[in-house]
């Protein structure tokens, strides 16, 4: 599908037909990145919806700068974090002071993981801990646009990235001891 100015001048104004075919090539992809941000899969499904809504409302405030594609990603993510934000204002869901946060220095290479598991460990991490970690290691912002995107302080934002490291790490060890074990008694 050619994204060029006609066919974004469909969308703009709601042709369904052509509205049908973005939604079909990009939600795919779009919806990974719900994945990585939302604690479950209904949770996904409705930032996915709320992101295309808004990617459709504001369409016409596209400029042409930059691709239509990394647009609606920047909208998507934006969604995200707006359900995280709501989450916050509900209270915490896992209490963080129960998450520990020694870093222990060791790192292990995932070679056998599926992308499945990965992504299911990701969903697990408390939700300040995962919205951090997708902004910073997933969509390459910094900590200062992280800061100013949650209303956070750079400094929360490093200790929450450090602190979904050290869980990770935390959890990636616990399963590649599992693995050993399930080897030795084969």
């Amino acid at each position: 599908m050619n994204l060029d100015k006609p066919f974004i001048n469909k969308l703009v104004k709601n042709d369904d037909k052509a509205q049908k075919a973005f939604y079909q090539m990009l939600a795919p992809k779009m919806y990974g990145i719900c994945l990585r941000f939302a604690a479950d899969r209904a949770e996904a499904d409705d930032i996915l919806q709320e992101g295309f809504i808004r990617v459709f409302t504001h369409l016409k405030d596209y400029r042409g700068e930059g691709s239509l594609e990394g647009w609606v990603r920047k909208t998507i993510v934006n969604t995200a974090i707006n359900f995280y934000k709501k989450r916050i204002k509900r209270g915490p869901t896992t209490g963080l002071e129960y998450i520990d946060n020694r870093p222990d220095g060791h790192y292990y290479v995932i070679e056998k993981m599926a992308a499945d598991d990965l992504l299911k460990l990701i969903r697990e991490l408390p939700d300040g801990y995962r919205t951090v970690f997708n902004l910073n290691i997933i969509e390459g912002y910094t900590h200062k646009e992280i800061g100013n995107m949650l209303n956070i302080s750079e400094n929360t934002s490093k200790s929450q990235l450090s602190r979904a490291r050290a869980s990770l790490q935390k959890k990636l060890k616990r399963i590649k001891g599992q693995e050993r074990i399930g080897k030795s008694t084969d």
